[in-house]
């Protein structure tokens, strides 16, 4: 009998970590190398492809925001769209504690799956019922 692999889930912020090669983006490959080997699972809320495509939208164009949402959905990790539950939990998440609405649901997949949430948003930090591992922030100068 195989063990059930561990699960992560990527918040957006660790997903743009990953495309723009910033610290910790070694973190986030080694993860989807264990996913590519079988050994872990990662999961990928609907919020963060849309909070990719928007933000580079506003940074770069349109081109490049399809290629970032192409490059997102080759790798290998598994998209989560809405549910009943996680609107729940969602809603939960977002009445308790100071988080955007797409955190609220990123945040919610991961705790619904008990799954780490890999991220790069301090925002997440006061959520003590995640499981997290926090990449390196970005320092503000």
């Amino acid at each position: 009998m195989s063990e059930t692999p561990e699960l992560y889930v990527l918040d957006t912020s660790a997903l743009l970590t990953l495309i723009e090669d910033e610290p910790g983006a070694d973190v986030v490959q080694d993860v989807l190398q264990r996913s590519r080997e079988g050994k872990v699972a990662v999961l990928v809320s609907f919020m963060s492809f849309m909070e990719v495509h928007y933000i580079t939208l506003q940074e770069r164009d349109a081109d490049e925001a399809r290629v970032r949402v192409d490059l997102i959905m080759s790798l290998p990790v598994l998209r989560v769209e809405s549910t009943e539950s996680l609107g729940q939990i969602a809603g939960e998440l977002k009445a308790e504690h100071r988080l955007s609405v797409a955190d609220a649901w990123i945040a919610a997949l991961a705790k619904d799956r008990n799954a780490v949430l890999i991220h790069k948003d301090p925002d997440f930090e006061n959520v003590k019922s995640l499981q997290a591992l926090a990449l390196p922030y970005k320092v503000v100068s």
